[in-house]
């Protein structure tokens, strides 16, 4: 495990993901809903990407899930882990693995969400292994 942490940068905010970024900085792991298909989809937009539905909702996701792929980054000034996490909802977000010793980050092993702050102070959902 690295003894630093990288420092994250502040993310792109838009009307269609505040609300996203705002759970966030509450601890929150906000998903969209589509009503027509019943669909979660991530990233969070106004029109379902599914079925170009508009009736979309706002819903807090369980925030666990498994590591479908993942990249050691050894060689950067800091290390870190990129990863593939598909949360229990069914989507499936880039993120970064945190708190955890990288000869232990393998497909298929469960994650959680956890928050780190950006440089701007914004949070950022990023994961950690299940203990």
């Amino acid at each position: 495990m690295s003894q630093q942490e990288r420092v994250y940068k502040d993310p792109d905010i838009n009307m269609e993901t505040e609300r996203y970024w705002e759970g966030a900085k509450n601890g929150k792991l906000l998903m969209k809903k589509c009503n027509s298909c019943g669909k979660t989809h991530f990233y969070p937009r106004a029109i379902c990407p599914v079925c170009s539905s508009s009736d979309t909702e706002w819903y807090e996701a369980s925030g666990k899930g498994k590591i479908y792929s993942y990249s050691i980054m050894r060689r950067s000034e800091i290390p870190y882990v990129m990863a593939y996490v598909t949360l229990d909802e069914g989507i499936t977000m880039m993120s970064n693995i945190v708190e955890s010793d990288f000869d232990d980050v393998k497909i298929g092993k469960a994650v959680e969400v956890t928050f780190r702050k950006t440089e701007g102070n914004q949070s950022l959902p990023v994961f950690r292994l299940c203990k």
